[in-house]
């Protein structure tokens, strides 16, 4: 109790006492093609939402169908437009040549001539990409990443409205929408290059008759032996796609900046006619992107208090288990459907056609009771220790008067014993260390994170841009380094965190972090008392710059040692290349 304490008082240390100022000694929002469109809600459900974007023509009784359909009885597959998909919409390709002709998988490829994914000529998220990367503010891309992923619901209004509380479907009639995240063509590039394992990388499950089954062979998930299991009817769940892909681990390391909590993802790839898991509702925030094909969601409220906002997943529930859905819709390429934790869902193939969506995970224990059960233990603790009133014996007759068996008693002593328990607990706020524990999730959440994606301009001006490198047979070093007159900021926002711990300071962060959850341990580098101010002024001003000379610290060798170990490390960013000075 004491270390954390004397941990958080470190990293306030010296905000009160006057520094010497040091001697030198010389030298040294991109407009996206939709504009906010009126949310429409489903009458018969307040929890169904339905977004649909306005028509640029005139709408038509079709699309008008389309919307209310979502909301409440899913299309058929003639009826949803009135006529069928143009072949242009059916992405065709061919199974790679290593599956045997009676191999027959109903998935349509999209040609990318052995070379992996390719970003399509009408991208609206490599438009997004492009414009993030000539954002400077970490935060400030994580905002915007997001704006997109909602529109055209505004973000305020769905943390206002829908967080933690509504089922919500934007309908955006867009297919290229998240073209280049992830592909289906994608997932068999990754089968045969990857060292993928069932259960621990991939599941192949199905749902049939009401039950679910699990069928993961031991070993290695070769191709073949995926897409036989596809074939026989299993989904296919990636877990953490992340590891494998660039685009999805870029998407989800600027997106947990927003959320100030683990991003994580799953893709799941169903066959035609066929549900792979059974009805249930999990732990986290649930954001469903619709990458190709169609698949019919049902969704339901929890049945009861009890499971609202539950902190861990629900067993497999059956048919009988569950009531009317609040939302039912047929999901297609470029659709978002939000869910809290709580809401039931299921999900199915329907007609000829697979599916593959991604569902982006966040907010997993990360409530009010989670922060609450570290910090109590720790202010009855602390209380103990500096209050008498919390040591002193307890009534020798409290077992006359309180228990079950007496709480229907009118006896006054319960009622002095329950107004002294009041009062004790109420003192125990001025023994919470609730910026201790604050500064221990903030560890745990940068040892959750994925390692940041650089934008061009981070990796030029940060220690990735120096120009030292290996040319005609030898080491080429110009000798760049920092001065008192160079400018510095933090590589990015939420990247580090100084905490106290054991009497002495540590700076966490997740530059080296793998895009595997906790493959490694958490990382840190030691801060030294005299540079606690300095840090701490670092990781306030960011976006601004500080001149090295400018960080409260008691000599120019501290500032400048403390600017080199952060910049060494690849947490600090200058104003101007250092190689160009």
């Amino acid at each position: 109790m004491d270390e954390l304490r004397n941990g958080a008082a470190l990293v306030r240390r010296g905000r009160g006492r006057r520094r010497r100022q040091p001697q030198l000694r010389g030298g040294s929002v991109l407009a996206l093609p939709l504009r906010l469109r009126k949310i429409r809600r489903h009458r018969k459900s307040a929890a169904s939402r339905v977004v649909a974007p306005r028509a640029r023509a005139p709408p038509s009784e079709d699309s008008d169908s389309e919307v209310e359909a979502a909301a409440g009885e899913p299309e058929g597959p003639a009826e949803r437009r009135g006529t069928s998909r143009p072949a242009s919409r059916r992405r065709r390709g061919e199974v790679q040549a290593a599956l045997s002709r009676d191999l027959q998988i109903r998935v349509r490829f999209p040609d990318t001539n052995g070379e992996g994914p390719k970003w399509p000529r009408k991208s609206p998220l490599k438009q997004v990409f492009s414009e993030l990367n000539s954002i400077p503010s970490s935060r400030s891309r994580a905002a915007r990443l997001f704006e997109w992923l909602l529109a055209p619901m505004p973000p305020d209004h769905f943390y206002r409205c829908l967080w933690e509380r509504e089922a919500v479907l934007v309908r955006r009639q867009d297919s290229l929408y998240y073209n280049g995240l992830f592909s289906t063509s994608e997932l068999d590039s990754i089968l045969r290059s990857q060292d993928v394992h069932f259960g621990q990388h991939l599941d192949a499950a199905r749902y049939v008759d009401g039950r679910r089954e699990t069928l993961n062979p031991p070993g290695r998930a070769l191709a073949a032996t995926a897409w036989s299991l596809y074939q026989a009817g299993c989904s296919l769940r990636l877990l953490c796609p992340q590891a494998f892909s660039y685009n999805v681990w870029r998407f989800l390391a600027v997106l947990q900046l927003q959320f100030g909590s683990m991003a994580g993802a799953n893709v799941y790839l169903t066959p035609p006619n066929s549900q792979g898991f059974a009805p249930h509702y999990d732990d986290i925030e649930a954001f469903v992107l619709q990458l190709e094909g169609r698949k019919l969601w049902r969704v339901y409220r929890p049945r009861d208090p009890s499971e609202e906002l539950p902190l861990t997943s629900s067993p497999n529930f059956s048919q009988e288990d569950l009531g009317e859905p609040v939302l039912k819709a047929v999901l297609e390429p470029g659709d978002l459907l939000y869910f809290p934790r709580g809401f039931i869902h299921q999900a199915e193939c329907q007609d000829e056609e697979h599916s593959l969506h991604l569902t982006l995970s966040t907010y997993q224990r990360n409530t009010w009771g989670d922060f609450l059960e570290a910090v109590v233990p720790l202010a009855v603790q602390a209380a103990i220790e500096e209050n008498v009133e919390f040591r002193r014996g307890l009534p020798r007759d409290f077992m006359d008067y309180m228990g079950a068996q007496h709480s229907d008693s009118k006896d006054p002593r319960r009622t002095a014993f329950m107004e002294k328990v009041r009062v004790l607990v109420a003192h125990l706020r001025h023994f919470a260390p609730v910026d201790a524990v604050a500064d221990q999730r903030a560890k745990d959440f940068i040892h959750d994170s994925l390692p940041p994606v650089l934008t061009t301009t981070e990796e030029a001006l940060s220690v990735h841009g120096l120009p030292v490198h290996w040319s005609d047979g030898e080491l080429v070093d110009e000798g760049a380094r920092l001065t008192t007159e160079t400018e510095v900021h933090m590589l990015q926002d939420g990247i580090a965190r100084l905490v106290g711990e054991g009497g002495r300071l540590f700076l966490y962060y997740s530059v080296e972090n793998s895009r595997v959850y906790h493959l490694e341990e958490p990382k840190c580098l030691e801060i030294h008392p005299q540079q606690a101010d300095a840090m701490e002024l670092l990781l306030r001003s960011y976006p601004e710059f500080v001149r090295v000379r400018d960080l409260p610290c008691d000599s120019v060798e501290d500032q400048l040692s403390l600017a080199t170990m952060l910049y060494d490390k690849g947490l600090l960013l200058t104003r101007t290349n250092l190689g160009l000075i």
